[in-house]
């Protein structure tokens, strides 16, 4: 399935801006890079996160995982889509960077998702890609035996 049938009729740019307005929420006191989140549940309900950093790092937050954690949390188990904006503390959302998620927000995403889960990506750069582009060998349940 292509990306644009698994969202459907979406507003993609909606999804986004949710994205660049949850950026704004942002702590990142030591890195100042900003994300923010927008995960679009099954039931078309949206939950929102963004990246919370720590003196310690490792456990530190991705906006992606704060998102799903919502989302899980208030029992949405079925995700459509995501948006990710991210770039430096103070930039504004229209000149973010392309952020694509990390290796362990794609990890997490492969937990719930399949693989025609559609990412966007904020930015100049923007782009849309499925779970299946950005983690083609991914690590799952039958992995396990």
């Amino acid at each position: 399935m292509t990306a644009a049938g698994a969202i459907g009729a979406i507003d993609r740019q909606a999804l986004i801006e949710q994205a660049a307005a949850a950026r704004q929420r942002a702590y990142a006191p030591y890195s100042r890079m900003t994300v923010g989140a927008a995960l679009l549940c099954g039931d078309g309900r949206i939950f929102c996160g963004c990246n919370i950093e720590n003196a310690a790092f490792a456990p530190s937050l991705c906006a992606e995982r704060v998102a799903f954690a919502q989302a899980i949390a208030a029992g949405c188990r079925e995700f459509r889509a995501i948006a990710v904006s991210g770039g430096p503390a103070g930039q504004p959302s229209g000149g973010a960077a392309e952020f694509a998620p990390c290796g362990v927000c794609r990890q997490m995403m492969a937990e719930f998702c399949a693989d025609d889960f559609v990412i966007l990506v904020g930015g100049a750069g923007s782009g849309e890609f499925t779970l299946a582009e950005l983690l083609p060998h991914k690590f799952g349940p039958e992995q396990l035996g």
